[in-house]
C-alpha cells in the first residue's frame, strides 16, 4: 500500500448539486455509475458528461463501467472526460495494458468483490496492471451481476489482508455509513474509503448525512483532514 493521507470518494453522483456537495464537504473524488446490470446510482452518461465538466481539476472523476469491452470503455472516457475509469467487472490481463495505450494519463481502478479469500488472489493477480484496486460487496457471477451498491459490509479481515499485501492504494467500500467507518478504517486502513447509500436518503446526497460522516472520520482520523488535492494515483 502507498502511505499517505487517507481519501473520501463519494459515488453516486448524479447532478452538479450533488457534486458541489460533496466537495464542500470534503470530497477528494466523486463517482458516476453508468448502466450496470443491477444496482443503484446509474445516471445516462449524457449527464455524466455535464456533470463532469463542471468540476474543478483538483477533484478526481471516476466514471463506474460494467462493460468489458476495451473499445466500450475507451469510448465511455472520451465522451465523458472522466480522468479515472473504475472497472467493475473483469478483463483478461492483455486487455489492460490496450487500455493503457489508448487512455494515456487515465488512472485505472479495478473492483474486487470480497466474497472469499479468492478475492487475495485477484487482487495479487491484478495489481501490476491498475493503478488503484477497489474493495467491495457484490458477486459477479451472479445470473444478474451484482458489481457493487449493496448497501452491504463485507469481510474486513479479507479486505486487510489485500492492504498488507498490494502495493498500490486500496480503496474501501460496502455499506460504510457514520456508525461503522471508524472501525472500518482502524481495521483495514485503506488509503482511502467510497460512500454511497450510507450518506443517501430517498435517493438524494444528503448533506447533513455526509457531513456528519465526515466530521466521525476527521473527528477519530485526524490524517484525513487534509487539503483536497488530486487522489494522485497516476
Amino acid at each position: 500500500m502507498i502511505n499517505g493521507a487517507q481519501k473520501v470518494k463519494v459515488c453516486c453522483i448524479k447532478s452538479v448539486e450533488e457534486a458541489n456537495i460533496a466537495i464542500r464537504a470534503g470530497a477528494s473524488a466523486l463517482g458516476f455509475v453508468s448502466h450496470m446490470p443491477s444496482g443503484p446510482g446509474v445516471i445516462p452518461e449524457t449527464l455524466i458528461a455535464e456533470i463532469v465538466k463542471n468540476i474543478p481539476p483538483a477533484i478526481s472523476t471516476f466514471l463506474l463501467t460494467s462493460q468489458q469491452d476495451p473499445a466500450a470503455i475507451i469510448e465511455q472516457q472520451k465522451f465523458c472526460r472522466v480522468n479515472t475509469i473504475q472497472l467493475c467487472d473483469s478483463l483478461p490481463l492483455k486487455d489492460y495494458r490496450k487500455l493503457r495505450i489508448e487512455m494515456p494519463g487515465i488512472a485505472i481502478v479495478q473492483v474486487i468483490h470480497i466474497i472469499d479469500h479468492i478475492a487475495i488472489d485477484e487482487a495479487r493477480t491484478i495489481c501490476d496492471e491498475v493503478d488503484a484496486i477497489l474493495l467491495d460487496s457484490g458477486n459477479p457471477a451472479l445470473e444478474i451481476k451484482k458489481l457493487g451498491g449493496t448497501g452491504k459490509v463485507h469481510n474486513w479481515d479479507i479486505s486487510k489482508r489485500i492492504v498488507e499485501e498490494v502495493k498500490k492504494p486500496v480503496f474501501l467500500a460496502g455499506g460504510l455509513n457514520v456508525n461503522n467507518i471508524s472501525d472500518a478504517i482502524e481495521h483495514v486502513k485503506p488509503y482511502g474509503i467510497d460512500l454511497c447509500s450510507g450518506v443517501r436518503r430517498n435517493d438524494k446526497l444528503d448533506e447533513n448525512m455526509l457531513s456528519s460522516f465526515i466530521a466521525a472520520v476527521w473527528g477519530r482520523h485526524p490524517s484525513m483532514n487534509t487539503k483536497i488535492e488530486p487522489l494522485g494515483l497516476i
